[in-house]
This record gives structure tokens, sequence and C-alpha cells, in this order.
């Protein structure tokens, strides 16, 4: 054939297809002019904070703003009381006992500080300061202490009560004047502010000086005067507590090598510097009060204190050490909560004036009640008080103040000048703190941020509350957050990956991303919640074979692939009319051009988003590269941060300060780039994910965030599914969060820092093929929870957010659920012991892993793996109970059926197994009941439910009720408790028999229902040459003689031979297949990047290569996998029957071992001649089963707290919907 026949040839050819394109465009447009109507199944709306959610946002904030300014009053007016009654004067006569109560007050703080430090240093790595610095920050807190401790035990008791409340207010001289030095250099209007706080404060110390000296009357001036001179050195140095906060302007090196080594070591700095601060309280205690009491001895003084004193004291000190903590808590809450001004600001700031009424409002009480009428002659006053003799508690407090006024009266009672004075200094006090503090109005403060970013000491001062909490505020430079804002760009890479999902599925994750798609143009540019995002759907063995014969098969997509074009073209339609609103969008829209590529791993769609966003469908076909999940996520990681991220920085070429310059830029890009690993069901909202963005945006070290799952679905197994996952992430994975890390970060809904994952010994491990069995089991069983382990192996943390909801299909079928826990049981087994086993490295690597919390994770792992005895042991109670068995009778016959089941498992096939499991879990639900019913009666039979089992029920019910309570939206699931409960057997039982028995089984064992059709060679057709039956009694017989056919149907002649040898043909059209297929959306046919098809061959040959199916190869790995099996489960179970022969001895040994424990009747009180009496293991592991439940209901308290905060933070500061203004939209921020 000549060239110009080939020419016209492909001429015609592209002419047809050109037609064949107008023609399908003309036909799709046709249809959409009589076909416009869709089937919306699906929730396209995004969450929208309802009016109900925004007035619980406020009145959390007004209460805890009323919470902080009634705690700070109290903590001010309690400190007040107690220095008044520890006045020489005072009508409380042990004086050293006051002045030690008040000298514990002062200590609370540090006593705290060095209680935290000391949980931190215990539970999490800590490194030790340089021993100068650490001299230096002790050297520095002891003068603190110091100060304090004379000002407060020294010189206050001299004075009255509101000359000491303005006292307190004098703090801010050394703050206020750091703040003028580093304003100096910018002259701008912020130097005002601090100017004027520095001069009032400076004023109210001079009318303090003033008011003692000139106008003293008293008959001992010299001797007030020493101490009016001692509070203002005291005062001066007390104004250096917040020296690093303030010196933070400074580039003085010293002070920087200081701040620097203290930012990586302040646990065990807290705990000398606290321990410290302690000590020179106590010992001014010790030194002060030999001085004004001559002879003094501490334990006879403590004896003589009177019964009534020691309510009082005692009771005042109590609500300062507690006011003033939980104004501290409450003023950390509100800061994170980003309520800073209303809820924070504003309370602290109205606490002096509101303990300054409240002192004015007793004295105007006072003179009405003890007085004949309301007087300003204080001397009249005072003198009425003399005879007054309450016996009231309350009444008595409130008559210290009058009565410490009365006290000072020597420059009040000849002239109002003394009171005016004294007003006018409280006033001056007052705005220098305002002043001084006005800096904490404008503070960049970020959602959720730690508290070490929000205030630079732990706590709090107990003599100053609201000024220690104001000055403690971080200064925050704002030109470098500004400068770090604008750089810290967060790129998002939704990646998912889809096997066989159902079109219900597929519509849950599409929804997903279109409703984020939708949301994305709300966040404008200068808002925290910007990110930009791309969507990589990465979908398993993409490709079949059809055909006519084995000689001609077409490369096509399969069902699953098409499923998923249609149901985008679906949703792609419904988003897209809610976008358009105008006639003219409505015509551009109607064409829907879209792109497909043949690639080197298969083949790629990309479709644009009605709001500009992508979506990459990578389809891969099994024969050019590695299927299954773990090689789908090496697959994007390289993609996505090598390729994409990693390149374009290092084939830059230029200086050295440009190759510094890009490493930089390659540095911050690589910890603000993240991807969120999605399953190809995966529901969730654009706030989940802006929630977990919050934890790796805030908190550099986080390097995994995961969220809560839902499992969705109907059925009994469902409903027992969702008390399970209720249960695990209420109590286990916040109970892992707080007191360490979140040991697996679920792939159906996580979020990894890009720094994290291109970490060494990260990515670069998580590609190792699996050549031992135990890799199978670890790598390829369960990936997720080896890459957490990789992840926290290498120092990065992971962590859990509780607001962030996420919902993904459970399975429904018993068989489904058994082979998919048969994965997981083993593959968390695995990694626990490989992270047990680093343990002593991982600590030292990674600070939020501290030796007890492995202690922690080994009970835990203990307790799991001693789940079926514990189960065993349970029924065997029962069977006592209900039969009035024998104890070691009832036991053996508990052991009998799951001893059974296990060589069960060891001979039939895998469905049998789960069938088997099936019919004995309906069996064992009704033990369980009988068993719940055993607990019941016991403690009816024994008229206390204070019994071991009674205890431990009661209690469960009780802990399950409150967690569920302070999970108000998830309740409901209680209901499902019950069904939980009675399948405690099947699923901590059975369940770990079946997953350990059959760990060799490597496959999937989910999903697999629809196979790719295969095209196999025919056998040899056979000719039967002899055949009879016959019946013989009940069976029927059959003897059939068959030999194979000959090929010598002679006349088959030679070609025929030949093409049954040569491979069958096959025609790669796939994509015109697909370009048909479609209606509403046109593919466009586009060709790969040419720069980006070496990067493809080159993964696939070094790492993604399809493994070669070599059947002897196979068979070894089968045979080191039963290996790995046999040795597992023989320690799994003998470790249980330890447990089991155990329990079995002691019992019958007798009762002469077993614990006796008081028997408590059900009126309180305790019965004389009954006892109770427990096996020593059992009471072990109860006690020890329920210290660990206790742990995680603690650490679940504390979790809700924050989980609170974060969801009132985000609430207050998201970005709300737009709303549609006819043609135009506009945005609105809601600021908190």
């Amino acid at each position: 054939m000549t060239n110009y026949s080939i020419h016209s040839l492909n001429k015609m050819e592209n002419m047809d297809s050109d037609i064949n394109e107008s023609e399908k465009r003309h036909r799709n447009s046709f249809r959409k002019t009589w076909d416009p109507f869709m089937l919306k199944t699906i929730n396209n709306e995004e969450e929208i904070t309802g009016k109900s959610v925004q007035f619980l946002q406020y009145i959390i904030c007004f209460l805890f703003g009323v919470a902080i300014l009634g705690f700070a009053f109290l903590s001010k007016s309690s400190l007040l009381l107690l220095i008044s009654i520890s006045s020489a004067d005072s009508p409380f006569e042990n004086k050293p006992f006051t002045h030690l109560i008040l000298a514990c007050a002062l200590v609370v703080p540090n006593v705290l500080a060095f209680t935290k430090a000391l949980w931190k240093t215990s539970f999490r790595s800590s490194s030790s300061p340089p021993k100068c610095v650490l001299a230096m920050v002790c050297l520095i807190e002891a003068i603190i202490a110091l100060a304090t401790s004379v000002l407060v035990l020294v010189c206050l008791p001299q004075f009255d009560v509101i000359t000491n409340l303005c006292i307190l207010n004098g703090v801010c001289l050394f703050p206020s004047f750091l703040q003028i030095l580093y304003e100096l250099k910018n002259l701008g209007i912020a130097l005002l502010f601090p100017l004027i706080g520095f001069g009032f404060t400076f004023l109210g110390l001079s009318f303090f000086v003033f008011i003692h000296s000139s106008l003293q009357q008293s008959e001992t001036p010299q001797y007030l005067q020493m101490y009016v001179a001692i509070a203002i050195v005291s005062l001066t140095l007390l104004s250096l507590n917040w020296w690093e906060n303030f010196t933070s302007y400074c580039k003085i090196g010293f002070l920087q090598n200081i701040r620097e080594s203290l930012h990586g070591s302040r646990n065990l700095t807290y705990v000398c510097s606290s321990a410290v601060r302690i000590l020179i309280t106590f010992g001014v205690v010790v030194a002060w009060i030999p001085i004004k009491e001559k002879n003094w001895k501490i334990w006879e003084e403590l004896k003589t204190v009177s019964q009534f004193e020691l309510k009082i004291i005692l009771g005042v000190f109590g609500v300062q050490a507690c006011s003033s903590v939980l104004c501290h808590w409450f003023g950390v809450l509100v800061c994170k909560m980003h309520a800073v001004r209303r809820s924070f600001m504003v309370p602290s700031i109205l606490a002096f004036p509101a303990v300054f009424i409240s002192i004015l409002i007793v004295l105007y009480d006072s003179s009405n009640k003890y007085s004949e009428g309301p007087t300003l002659n204080l001397t009249l006053f005072c003198n009425d008080l003399i005879t007054v003799d309450e016996i009231d508690p309350v009444r008595i407090l409130l008559l210290e103040i009058p009565q410490s006024l009365c006290r000072a009266q020597g420059f009040l009672n000849t002239s109002r000048i003394g009171l005016a004075l004294l007003g006018t200094s409280a006033i001056c006090f007052w705005l220098g703190l305002f002043f001084t503090t006005y800096y904490v109005w404008g503070q960049p403060l970020q959602r959720i941020e730690r508290t070490s970013h929000l205030f630079v000491r732990w706590l709090y001062e107990a003599a100053f509350m609201e000024q220690s909490m104001l000055l403690n505020i971080r200064v925050q430079k704002k030109q470098i957050e500004e400068i770090k804002r604008k750089s810290d760009h967060v790129m998002i890479y939704l990646c998912a990956t889809m096997w066989h999902e159902t079109v219900d599925e597929m519509e849950k994750i599409l929804t997903s991303i279109f409703r984020l798609d939708k949301y994305k143009p709300y966040a404008l540019k200068s808002h925290k919640d910007n990110f930009d995002f791309e969507t990589h759907i990465y979908f398993d063995d993409a490709f079949t074979f059809v055909g006519p014969d084995e000689n001609m098969q077409q490369r096509v997509v399969n069902d699953y692939v098409m499923i998923l074009v249609k149901t985008m073209e679906n949703i792609y339609r419904i988003f897209s009319r809610e976008k358009c609103t105008s006639k003219d969008e409505l015509e551009d829209d109607d064409i829907l051009r879209q792109t497909i590529m043949e690639t080197p791993y298969g083949g790629r769609i990309h479709y644009t988003l009605p709001y500009g966003n992508s979506i990459h469908v990578h389809l891969k076909d099994k024969q050019k590269i590695r299927h299954k999940k773990r090689w789908s996520q090496i697959m994007y990681m390289y993609y996505l941060l090598g390729w994409k991220l990693n390149r374009k920085y290092t084939t830059l070429s230029g200086s050295f300060e440009d190759e510094v310059s890009n490493e930089n830029t390659l540095k911050n890009e690589k910890e603000n780039t993240y991807i969120l690993a999605l399953d190809g069901d995966t529901d969730f909202q654009p706030s989940a994910l802006i929630l977990l963005v919050d934890r790796l945006r805030r908190y550099p070290h986080v390097g995994a965030a995961c969220g809560r799952i839902h499992p969705t679905g109907v059925g009994p197994l469902v409903w027992y599914q969702k008390f399970e996952y209720a249960v695990g992430h209420w109590l286990q994975k916040t109970a892992e969060h707080v007191l360490g890390c979140v040991l697996c970060s679920p792939g159906c809904f996580s979020l990894f820092r890009a720094a994290a994952l291109m970490d060494d010994n990260v990515m670069k491990k998580y590609t190792t093929t699996a050549t031992e069995a135990q890799h199978f089991v670890q790598y390829d069983q369960g990936e997720d929870r080896w890459l957490c382990t990789l992840l926290l192996q290498q120092g990065w943390r992971v962590e859990y957010n509780a607001a962030s909801d996420a919902y993904t299909n459970a399975p429904q079928e018993f068989k489904e659920f058994y082979n998919q826990r048969r994965r997981w049981v083993p593959s968390t087994l695995a990694n626990t012991i490989d992270l047990l086993d680093s343990a002593a490295q991982t600590s030292k690597k990674n600070p939020s892993i501290s030796k007890l919390y492995i202690l922690y994770q080994i009970i835990g792992t203990a307790a799991s793996i001693l789940g079926p005895a514990t189960v065993i042991l349970m029924i065997a109670g029962s069977f006592t109970f209900v039969f009035q068995w024998n104890g070691n009778v009832a036991l053996a016959l508990g052991v009998i059926p799951p001893a059974l089941y296990i060589l069960i498992c060891y001979k039939v096939k895998s469905d049998t197994q789960i069938n088997i499991a099936a019919v004995m879990s309906i069996f064992y639900a009704f033990l369980m009941i009988a068993t719940l019913m055993s607990i019941i009666g016991e403690m009816i039979r024994e008229e206390t439910f204070i019994t071991p089992t009674g205890v431990f029920f009661i209690s469960m019910v009780v802990l399950f009720l409150s967690t569920a309570l302070l999970h108000p939206q998830e309740f409901h699931l209680v209901l499902y408790g019950m069904l939980y409960i009675i399948c405690i057997p099947s699923g901590y039982l059975l369940l770990p028999i079946y997953s350990m028995v059959n760990m060799n089984n490597v496959s999937w064992g989910t999903r697999e229902s629809a196979t790719p059709k295969k095209f196999t060679k025919k056998k040899p057709e056979q000719i039967k040459r002899y055949e009879k039956k016959w019946k013989c009694i009940c069976w029927d017989v059959e003897i059939a003689i068959k030999e194979n056919k000959k090929e010598a149907i002679q006349q088959r002649d030679s070609a025929n031979d030949e093409m049954e040898i040569l491979e069958p043909k096959v025609e790669d059209n796939w994509i015109d297949n697909l370009k048909e297929k479609t209606f509403y959306i046109d593919l466009i046919e586009e060709k790969l990047d040419e720069r980006e098809k070496p990067f493809w061959n080159e993964l696939i040959e070094v790492y993604l290569k399809p493994i070669d199916e070599d059947k002897a190869r196979q068979q070894e790995i089968a045979k080191n996998l039963s290996i790995l099996r046999n040795k597992a489960t023989f320690l799994f179970f003998i470790i249980n029957i330890l447990w089991l022969v155990s329990t079995f001895f002691l019992q019958l040994i007798g009762p002469d071992i077993h614990i006796k424990i008081p028997k408590i009747l059900s009126n309180g009180s305790f019965s004389i001649n009954e006892k109770l009496t427990v096996e020593p293991i059992g009471f072990m592991f109860l006690i020890s089963f329920a210290g660990l439940l206790a742990i995680q209901f603690i650490a679940m308290l504390y979790h809700r707290i924050n989980t609170l905060i974060h969801f009132i933070a985000y609430k207050g500061t998201e970005v709300k919907p737009q709303q549609n203004v006819g043609k135009y939209k506009k945005h609105e921020d809601l600021e908190v």
C-alpha cells in the first residue's frame, strides 16, 4: 500500500471519528431537551450552623466569662480575708496558724505546677536544661517567691483591706517599662498604651507612699513607713515574674539562650523551680513567725487552734485555692475558644472594681446594721463595732472588712482626703493594669492554640489572680505572625482507594468531595481556614477483557468503573445546577468537557468540578502495576509528594543562596501539605476536614490526625459495631490521645502531614515488599496501623479529634464481619508488639510516648490476649449460679465448646468455621443473658450489691451511661449496649480463635464476591465409552468410563493448530468504549505529559511492578505462614490455658487462700458474721481491669473538654455559607 493510500485512510478514519463525536454531541444535547429530570438520592447540602448552636455558643462563652469574673472575685476576696485575719490586731488568736495557711494559699499553684511537670516528665520524654540556665531560672524564681512571701506575709497584714486591694494591682511596673523600650523603636501609636500604663502604675505607687508618709497621724509612723518601703521593693521585684514574656522583644544573647533552652526542657525546669518556690515561701514563714511570736513551737501552736477558728480559716483557704484554680482553668478555656475579648479580658479587668464595690457594699451594710445610722465618721463607726459579738462564721468574716479599716483609721478619721487619695490610688493602679495589658485586646490568637502558646507561665499567682492571667498572655509579634500566615498556604490532597464499591457507597464519597468543592469558594483568601485541594481516586483492577471468543478480546473498563462514571455524571449535574444562577450559565454548562488519557499504569480521567477544583480518577491495570490498598497508597504518596512536591524544588538550579532558599521553601511546603486518606465509601462534611487541619496546622509535631468514625448500615451486626466503635472511640482512643499517642489512624478518614510521610524510615520503609510470614500479617493486613507505627517510631505524634465525624459502611453479614476482623486482630497484635519491642528507642525519639504509656499499652495488650479465658470464666460463673454446679465442673464445661471450636478451625474450611461460629454465638448469647441474670441474682441472694461481680457490673453500667451522657449526640447508641453485651462471647472468644487460627489466610476477605470474568482454556472434550446407572436401596449409583476426544479429526487444517498456540488478539479501546457510555459529560482524549511518563515507568519498575505468581514461591509463603500461625496460636492459647489452669487449682485448693472482704449490707452497714470470698487471680484481674477503665474514663473527661473547646472555637470562626442575592453572592464571616 502506498503512502498516499495510508494517508487517505487515516484522513477518512479521522473524519469518521469527528462525525461520530458530532453525532454523539448532538444526541446528548437532544436528550437533555426532553430528559431534564434527575434522581437526587444524595444529600448535597453541607452542614450549616443552626441558630440553636450559635445561641449555645454565645451562652457558653457568656457563662464562662461570668465564671471567670465570679472565681476571680472569690479568689481575691478570700485572699484579702486571709491577709486580714493574719493581722496582729484581728480577733483570731492563733496568728502562726493563719500565717501558715496564708503561705499554703501562696504555694498551691507551685504545687500544681510541680505535679503537672512531674506527670509530663513521667508520661513524656523530657530533655534536661543546661545547668547554668537551670540555676539562673531557679535564682529568678527564688527572688520572686521571696518578694511575694514578704509582701503577702509580712507587709500586707499591716494595712487595711482597701489598701491591700490597691497594692495587689501594682505589679505592672516592669512589664510596662519593657514594652516602652520595645515600642521606642517604632514611635507609633502602640507606644502610648504602655507609656500610660507605666505612668498610672507609678502614680498609684506615689499616692500609696504619700498617704502613709505626709498624712500619717499614727502613733508609730516610722513602723508603717518601713512596711511601705518593703512593699514597694517587693512589688518591683515581683514585676520580674513575667520577664520571659516581655523580654521576648530583646535580642540580648543570654536571654535568648535561656528562652531557647526553656523551650524544650520546661518539664524538668518546672520541677526544680516549683520546688524552690515552695521552700522559699515556707522558709519565710519559718523565719517571720518567731520574730513576731517569741518562743514559737509549731506543733503546740497547731494543737491550740480552736475548732471554730479552724473551720473558718480552712474554709476561706479552700475557697481561695479552688476559685483560683477554676478561674485559671476557665481563662484557658475561653482563650482557646477564641473568645478572648468578651469572655476573658472583660471579666479579668472587671474583677478589681467588683471586689472594690463589694467592699463598699459591706461597709454600707455594716454601717446600717451596727451603727445608729449611716455615717462617714469612721471613728464613731469603729466605736460601735467594738461591742459587736457575732457567732455566724460568714458575719465574722464580713466584719473583718470594716474592722481592718478601723485598725488603720489613723489617716482616715480626721479628714476625707485620706479616703479620696486611697480611691485615687486604686483607680491609678487599675488603669495601669488596663493600659499595660491593652495588647491582649488585639492578640492574633489562633483557634485551639496550645496553652504554652497562649501563656508564658504554666499557672497563675495566687496573690495576683487576674493580674497574673493578663500579664501571662504571650506577647505576639504581629509582623512575624502576618508573614508566617502568608507563608502557611495549606494544600490538601484527598486520596481515595476504590475497588468493588456499590453505587450507594460511591455516591457518599463523591458527594463529600463535591460538597467540599462547593464550600471552598466561601473560604476567603484572607480567612484562616483557606486551603487548596485536589482529589485523587485510585481504582484497583479497573480493566477487564470482553469478546466473542478467546482469540479476539477487547480491553475495557469493568462494571465498577462504569458505575463510578455514571455516578459522577449524576452528582455533577446536581451540583452544576445549583451553581447556575443565570440563563447564560446554564447554556455554558450544557457542554461539560473533561479529559481522559492513557497512562503507563492504566488510564486517568480528569474532572474539573463546578467550583474549579479537580478530581483525578486513576484507573489501575493490575497487569501493569501492583494492586491492593497499600500499593495504591504508595502510588499516590510518590506521585503527589515525590513528583509534584519534591521534584519542583530539587530540579531548580541557581546559586548557593537560591538552593538554601529552595530548601527552606520545600520544608515549609512539606509542613503545610496534607494528605487525606479516604476509603471508597467515606462520607464527611467540610467541617470535619477543617477540624483535622486545625490539629496539624497548630501543632507542628503532629504527623497524623483521625476523626470519629461512625459505621453505617442496617441490621443487628451493624448495631453491634456501632456500640463497639462508640466505646472504642469514647474510651480507648481518647485515652491514647491524652496519655500518649493514638496507635492507629484509620485509612478511611485520616489526615497525614507530608513532612511526616517523607521523613526517614517512613515512606521508604512503607514500600517494603512482604517476604517473610510476619510481613504479610503486619504490612498487608493492617497497613493503616503499620503506617502509624512507623510515624510513632520516627517521633511524630498521632492525634484523635472527636468532633470530626466521618461515616463509612460496616459489614452487614456475619461472614464479612469475621473476615474483616480476621485481618485486623493479628495485624493489631503484630504492630503493638512491634511498638512495644522498640519501646526504649521510641520513647527516646518520641516525646509523647513515655515508659508509663508503654506500661499502659502492655496492660491493655495483656487484657486483650486474656479475653477468651476471661469470657470462659464468666460463663463458668453463670453455670455455677444457675445450675448450682461445682466451680471446677462449671469451668470444665465452659472450656469444652471453645476447645472443640479450636479443633474445628484447624480442620475445616473458613466458611464452615464462620457458620459454626454463628451458631455458637446464638447459644452463647443465651448464656450471656443467664450470666447477667446470675449477677443480679447473686446480688439479691447476698442482699448486697457490694460483691466483686456486682460492683464490676454496676460500675460498667454507670461508666457507659456516664460516658454516653457526655456524648449527647450519640447517647442513643446505649440502646445497642445490651446487644453488645450478649455478643461478648462471639466478639471476645470465638472471633479471636477464628482470627488467630486463620492468621495464615492473608486474603482481603471482604468485597470479593464479584470478580472480573476470566477466560480459561477449555479442557479437551471427552467421549463417554460406557455408562451404567442403577439404584441400590437409597443411593443412586452411576458408573461412566470416558476418554479424551482425539484431535484427529484429521480434517482440521494447520492454520487452526497455529491459532490455538498464539496469544489472543487484544484491542485496547477502553477510551472509546467509555466515551460512548457517557451522556452528560464529554470525555476528550488527551496525551499524558511527556515529562511524567518516565516517572511512572521508573516508579513501577522500582516499587510497583506486579508480583509474579510463582507457584513454588506461593507454596513456600503458605508454609511459612502456617508455621507462624502455629507458633502464634500456641503462645496465644497457652497463655489463656495457664490463666484457666491457675483458676482451676485455686478453686481446687479451697477457700484457705481466697481473699475475704467484709460484706456490706444494703443499708450501708457491715455484716459481722458473713464474709465474701474472692479468688486472688480473679480479684487482681478485676482490680486491674477496673483501674484501666478508670484511667480511660478520666482521660475521656479531659478529652471531652478539649473537644468542646475546639467545637466552640470552630463554630465561632467558621465561614458562613453564601447567601444568594439575585445573581450575586456575598460572604459572611462570623467573628467571636
